[in-house]
């Protein structure tokens, strides 16, 4: 009498599907991530409930001394047109302001102006609530 079963269960676990889920949520991740560069001056942003993420091109910041900055690089206030320009210069124009709380509103009104005369998009960093 032979009792040895004919379907023989194997013992091994296949680790392929679980790499293949391991690409997916690295991918996801990936894709999902913010993709705004933070800025490195110490500026304390406003807080908002809703916000976009934009790739950002040119970061102007504001700073509470009323000082500007371009991609972390200070201008003076009547360079900021010739440096926004510049930096522009075949590439699609999109100015993310990173102003402080406490800088009026008149600063960055202008600083918009300028960025919309050179016709570029200007969004404003917020932090989440």
């Amino acid at each position: 009498m032979n009792l040895n079963s004919k379907h023989k269960v194997e013992a091994a676990f296949s680790m392929s599907s679980m790499t293949d889920i391991i690409f997916l949520l690295l991918i996801f991740f990936m894709l999902t991530a913010s993709f705004i560069t933070p800025s490195g001056l110490p500026v304390n942003v406003p807080s908002s409930r809703s916000s976009e993420i934009v790739m950002q091109k040119v970061g102007v910041t504001i700073t509470e001394d009323l000082q500007y900055y371009v991609n972390d690089r200070k201008v003076s206030v009547n360079q900021l047109e010739a440096v926004l320009r510049d930096a522009f210069a075949g590439k699609e124009g999109v100015v993310v302001l990173h102003c402080d709380k406490s800088v009026p509103v008149e600063y960055v009104v202008k600083v918009a102006g300028i960025a919309t005369a050179l016709e570029a998009r200007v969004s404003i960093a917020t932090k989440p609530e």
